[in-house]
């Protein structure tokens, strides 16, 4: 364990010593119960097996860089001595990895056996030519370049680093950051990989309870769909900082503990604020790293969650609006169950319950593809996934963060249509103060320039297709539904009767806690439309033909909106408009930078917002000034944004991730009679909730060297 000069780990106190209770110590044996019931973990055959298919691939990529010297020209003593290693990260390395996970691997060899010409040319022949490898996938153009393969069943992604070294030592040490010296930009994020992951396992107090907290996480996030990176939610190696740095918070804490505390935590972070296991070094290597003081895009990061490792950058930089407002709302939803736990009114089961994904929003795109064969429907699907979060962002961009999109995390096959894929999204209007009437967005554009961007694929082939298609959540197809069946909804919608857990609103600025209404899960129906479901974005007139509405994103029709009165389930709600001149803004000339729509019908008006008639001004249409500036927040908890120039650095007493006492209270004080999310029970110890980091004062470009970002850190009562 890395402890600094003050005695601790992370770049602030710990907010308790406490340790576990003997309830605490019930529930932790009750969670690693429940883990195990589940199949999380992997048999000691299995984790042999995987220890011979590791030292197989060590031999393979011996033997392919020695002939891969050989072929270079070098002499015979000097082919002897060539030497290439493989180094475990990610799940496999971190120790949370269940059976049938993958292995990350990475494999270092010396600087002349270059990247393309012989790591995907060579090595990639040689496990062509062995038997026991299938599935052999090289994805050489990824930010990321990987060979994706199965050795003896167990699925491998292998990356590649060659270092400036002429010979690689058995003895390599990868923490180092000399081992960057004269490396390219991919070998620098491949060799971050191993470097983060074991600087993870050095920050945290007691690697057992992170394991056993991480292994909770992962598996909760996957069966509440928010554990995808690559289409806007959050990673194994997210995953894994989020329940590192809480094991900073709570040293002593158990399992079952640092699961609820997970939940609390994140369910009032004060986002962007960042998540940071140590401070932010500039390092030896003039590398870039995360700084939203001086680079422009981390200024737009929504979820920063930091890698500890030099050179440190934002492992989050995928979360979108909408994927955010999704995970705050379940980080709510898992410390209200928690509570509940707590109290005796709910079990571990109730926290794991499957995300109701299909029953929650009106309206949904369906976003099929198809291929001529298994290995081209793989390549496509592995394109099309890693695209769809450019669409989300261009519902966001467009719109003004009006129409937001909820992406499903996988994808679903028709056991009718072999060489089918299909992916959801469900769509849903941000609520506002003052809801407006016949709303309209035209997102035909949208659609046709995001199909543009996926054919636009340099690998595509013949049949590779893609089609977006509007589905009502009537017309739901079965095959998404577990065993093709459409559950009643009576079924449906009686879990959520059962519970009288509250369930808060989550809210753009705040977050969570809003103050103007709450709602409980014993009365779901103030939430849900006639059909039992949540409302959201509607799409399309009532009148319209199912054959008009097959093909509608292809530019036949516009797509309208509904004035609805809860628009999802965290019913988000904005803030309220400025007064004045400043609360209006022209939405009728349509921005450069919207895409065309179809003239094939309906009228042309792009992206923009317009309402009836009745409520048009003359020659402009007026709205209520969406992204106008909020009043002062509730608990006025510093964000970390650019600021303009202070020679005297943060402010005195401002905490990396601290909140003053009033503040807090003020917090507290905000939730109504019948929300639980703010509650403590009297006999609980008062901690502080450190959720915020100073403000970063902006300093003018010099010649002189840049400290490290190194912050005073000060620690809080919450009374």
């Amino acid at each position: 364990m890395a402890k600094n000069n003050a005695g601790y780990l992370g770049v602030s106190e710990p907010i308790s010593l406490s340790g576990p209770t003997e309830k605490d110590l019930i529930q932790t044996a009750e969670v690693e119960k429940f883990l195990a019931d589940a199949g999380l973990y992997e048999s000691q055959d299995q984790a042999v097996s995987r220890e011979e298919v590791l030292g197989k691939l060590d031999q393979t990529v011996k033997a392919w860089i020695k002939k891969a010297t050989r072929v270079s020209g070098y002499g015979e003593q000097f082919v002897q001595e060539a030497n290439a290693k493989i180094f475990t990260f990610g799940s496999y390395r971190l120790g949370v990895h269940g059976p049938g996970a993958d292995i990350d691997t990475l494999c270092v060899g010396p600087r002349h056996a270059t990247r393309n010409d012989y790591f995907f040319r060579c090595l990639h022949d040689m496990l062509a030519e062995m038997p026991e490898v299938s599935e052999l996938h090289p994805v050489p153009d990824a930010h990321v370049p990987v060979l994706g393969f199965k050795l003896c069943g167990v699925s491998i992604d292998l990356l590649y680093a060659n270092l400036a070294h002429v010979v690689i030592p058995d003895d390599l040490d990868l923490s180092q950051d000399s081992i960057l010296h004269n490396v390219d930009e991919q070998a620098v994020r491949s060799l971050n990989g191993c470097r983060v992951t074991d600087q993870i396992l050095r920050l945290v107090p007691n690697i057992p309870s992170f394991r056993t907290t991480l292994r909770f996480m992962r598996y909760w996030g996957k069966r509440r769909g928010v554990y995808s990176n690559v289409i806007g939610f959050l990673g194994g190696i997210n995953w894994a900082i989020l329940v590192a740095r809480i094991c900073q918070l709570y040293p002593n804490a158990s399992p079952s503990m640092l699961i609820s505390r997970f939940f609390r935590v994140f369910s009032q972070w004060k986002w962007p604020n960042p998540v940071i296991l140590c401070h932010i070094e500039e390092g030896p290597l003039s590398l870039p790293v995360w700084d939203p003081r001086r680079n422009f895009r981390d200024r737009g990061h929504q979820m920063p969650i930091i890698t500890p490792a030099y050179p440190c950058m934002n492992s989050s930089y995928n979360v979108s609006s909408s994927t955010k407002y999704v995970m705050i709302q379940e980080f709510t939803r898992g410390f209200e169950i928690c509570q509940a736990i707590d109290e005796n009114r709910a079990t571990w089961d109730d926290l794991f319950e499957p995300y109701p994904f299909f029953e929650l929003y009106r309206n949904y795109l369906e976003i099929g593809i198809t291929a001529r064969n298994e290995d081209d429907l793989r390549n496509w699907k592995g394109w099309v996934e890693s695209r769809l979060r450019q669409l989300v962002l261009k519902f966001e961009r467009y719109t003004h963060e009006m129409l937001l999109a909820h992406p499903h995390p996988r994808d679903f096959s028709d056991g009718s249509r072999p060489l089918h894929s299909f992916y959801f999204m469900g769509l849903w209007r941000k609520q506002t103060a003052q809801p407006q009437e016949a709303e309209q967005f035209d997102i035909r554009g949208i659609v046709n320039e995001f199909k543009i961007s996926v054919l636009a694929y340099v690998h595509r082939r013949e049949g590779m297709d893609i089609e977006v298609s509007h589905v009502k959540r009537k017309d739901i197809p079965l095959f998404v539904f577990p065993g093709g069946v459409r559950p009643p909804r009576s079924s449906r919608t009686a879990g959520r009767n059962s519970r009288a857990v509250s369930r808060n609103d989550v809210t753009p600025d705040r977050h969570v806690g809003n103050p103007l209404e709450t709602e409980s899960w014993s009365d779901p129906q103030s939430a849900q439309d006639g059909s039992g479901g949540y409302q959201s974005t509607s799409l399309l007139p009532s009148n319209l033909s199912s054959r008009e509405t097959q093909n509608i994103l292809n530019g036949h029709l516009n797509l309208h909106t509904e004035t609805v009165e809860h628009e999802h389930p965290g019913r988000f709600l904005e803030s309220p408009p400025a007064p004045g001149d400043n609360a209006v803004v022209d939405v009728v000339t349509q921005p450069n930078s919207m895409p065309s729509t179809s003239s094939n019908g309906g009228p042309t008006n792009g992206l923009g917002i317009c309402f009836n008639s009745s409520q048009k001004e003359s020659e402009g249409i007026r709205v209520n000034n969406l992204v106008s500036s909020p009043p002062a927040p509730v608990d006025e908890l510093v964000s970390y944004q650019a600021k303009p120039d202070n020679k005297h650095g943060p402010p005195h007493g401002s905490s990396l991730e601290g909140c003053s006492e009033r503040i807090l209270g003020q917090t507290c004080n905000l939730s109504s009679h019948g929300n639980n999310h703010l509650k403590r029970k009297a006999e609980d110890e008062l901690e502080p909730l450190e959720l915020a980091c100073p403000s970063v004062r902006a300093t003018p470009a010099s010649t002189v060297q840049r400290k490290p970002l190194r912050y005073p850190c000060t620690t809080y009562i919450w009374k």
